[in-house]
């Protein structure tokens, strides 16, 4: 957040425009946690208003820069560049005509074309002039959209940029630590799950003795399907990354290979005990991309777009045994059992009220002070609950009585 500020300040001052820190914190904080406003367009939203609060037209967007790919190091920035196309993947939405990496003599970046944009197709390995781009950014990690006011221009001369490694690495699933590598992995199918998209052919969960993670097998990949109990080689596969949580993808370039062995699928379980102290923002009834499963912010999702979401009930919530805290995520099936409401029944409700807000609060009145033992793998910070079971609450009572023990002995 703090970063962020210091941007918005800056640029206002370079227009002699003096704002306080804290009340642009105010605009900042009301957009990205009580709207759920993405960080690169509350950023924007915040500086056009202090622009216009001042009498200052925010800049048009034909206002751009050249720049290199190292130079960009904030989000919501008009740049012009010049790079060669060095990877194109499979779109994951509709609303994206293109995706891929691109790359100058400063280093690589992820593009995004979006399909209302109706600019012409890159080509890998040609050069290009692309000018008028936006920049954006997730969880620390740049990226650049095309959109309709882009241009895009071919190049005589080939731009030199860094080559980029497609070589792929034989891996554990454990190991599957960043986005973006290319990796080959000797796993069992655990799960196969429904696809949500005609652009999926399969997804579910795949595993080895370390550990297991989501897959994708894209549509237009033209793949065998995977039978879930079987076990089998993937190569070249790549490595993606949200909210801490890593899963692969199968794209043209991935091949399937039967195995004769049986892989067995180990476990990263952890186990937590504590008093349900939270329910956090986020949680209830949620809308997610019916593509990436992120949630969406006012129908956006920060990879693909606006998108028609798909509901879906959760719980973000904080544990507290006394001498930690323990953050923890809930999936539908068990808050529909915890709290004893159905998906359908949370929309009624959100719908009667107009307010999403109160399937939020009836979860946190029935569960906050409750005592739990969890147990779920632990990712990042979050404890995924696989297993939940009430807990009698520890009483004056029963403080006495081990005090009592305790001084008996």
């Amino acid at each position: 957040m703090k970063e962020i500020i210091d941007q918005i300040s800056a640029r206002l001052r370079e227009q002699n425009i003096l704002v306080p820190d804290e009340e642009i914190e105010v605009r900042l904080k009301k957009l990205i946690d009580d709207f759920r406003v993405p960080e690169g367009e509350a950023r924007r939203s915040v500086l056009n208003y202090f622009q216009k609060e001042h009498g200052i037209m925010p800049q048009a967007r034909a206002s751009s820069e050249k720049v290199k790919l190292s130079e960009i190091k904030e989000s919501g920035r008009w740049v012009d560049l010049e790079v060669k196309v060095l990877d194109l993947w499979e779109p994951a939405t509709d609303a994206i005509s293109q995706t891929g990496l691109v790359g100058d003599g400063s280093g690589a970046m992820k593009f995004v074309k979006w399909k209302k944009s109706e600019l012409p197709d890159l080509v890998l390995g040609q050069s290009y002039s692309l000018k008028k781009v936006i920049t954006d950014e997730f969880q620390g990690r740049f990226s650049i959209k095309l959109n309709r006011t882009s241009q895009i221009e071919p190049l005589e001369n080939e731009v030199e940029a860094r080559s980029v490694s497609r070589a792929a690495q034989e891996m554990k699933v454990i190991e599957i630590c960043e986005p973006g590598l290319w990796v080959d992995l000797k796993v069992k199918v655990a799960q196969l799950w429904e696809p949500n998209s005609d652009s999926i052919s399969q997804s579910g969960l795949i595993g080895d003795e370390t550990g297991s993670i989501k897959f994708v097998k894209w549509a237009k990949a033209d793949l065998a399907n995977l039978e879930e109990g079987k076990s089998y080689l993937l190569r070249n596969l790549v490595t993606d990354e949200f909210q801490g949580r890593f899963s692969v993808k199968l794209n043209r370039t991935s091949q399937i290979e039967p195995l004769d062995v049986d892989i067995e699928i180990g476990s990263q379980a952890a186990e937590f005990s504590g008093a349900l102290v939270d329910v956090q923002k986020g949680s209830g009834l949620i809308k997610r991309c019916p593509v990436c499963k992120r949630s969406l912010a006012k129908g956006v999702c920060t990879e693909h777009g606006k998108v028609d979401g798909t509901y879906d009930l959760r719980i973000k919530a904080v544990l507290d045994d006394g001498r930690r805290v323990q953050d923890v995520l809930i999936n539908r099936e068990t808050t529909e059992r915890l709290v004893g409401l159905t998906l359908d029944e949370a929309r009624m409700m959100a719908m009667e009220a107009l307010d999403h807000e109160v399937v939020r609060s009836l979860i946190e009145s029935k569960l906050v002070g409750r005592y739990f033992a969890i147990a779920g793998p632990r990712v990042d910070r979050y404890l995924l609950v696989e297993t939940i079971n009430e807990l009698m609450p520890v009483t004056e009572s029963s403080v006495d009585e081990l005090m009592s023990r305790v001084e008996a002995i």
